[in-house]
């Protein structure tokens, strides 16, 4: 008694795996970015480095920048690691909080613009 020998895949046996094939994956692929928005989401906004209130200011410093009373304050930082704001580029500070409490200093009762327009070009 010799065993039978193992008969080969038809053709029509193999359009119906790769079809059903393509099929899985389309669906999976549609469903993706749906099952992905389930997900809960992560906040964009950075946890503050530093808040305080100063002088009746309130300043919270992060790593998107410094905001005063919710506005920002344009800061550029210089070679040797300290610190220039748009309200007094003439003078540097050690840390974004002591530039911060420069800037309030500076402005007094006015307020930062909510954007400012572009300086070069």
């Amino acid at each position: 008694m010799s065993a039978a020998p193992a008969a080969l895949p038809t053709r029509r046996a193999l359009l119906r795996t790769a079809f059903t094939a393509a099929v899985l994956a389309g669906t999976a692929a549609a469903l993706a970015p749906v099952l992905r928005a389930r997900r809960p989401r992560q906040t964009l906004t950075p946890a503050p480095l530093a808040e305080e209130t100063y002088r009746g200011r309130h300043i919270a410093v992060d790593r998107a920048g410094i905001r005063i009373d919710g506005r920002p304050l344009h800061v550029m930082r210089r070679a040797d690691g300290s610190y220039l704001s748009e309200v007094n580029h003439f003078q540097s500070y050690g840390t974004p909080l002591e530039l911060a409490r420069a800037a309030v200093d500076e402005l007094g009762t006015a307020r930062l613009a909510l954007a400012s327009a572009p300086h070069h070009g």
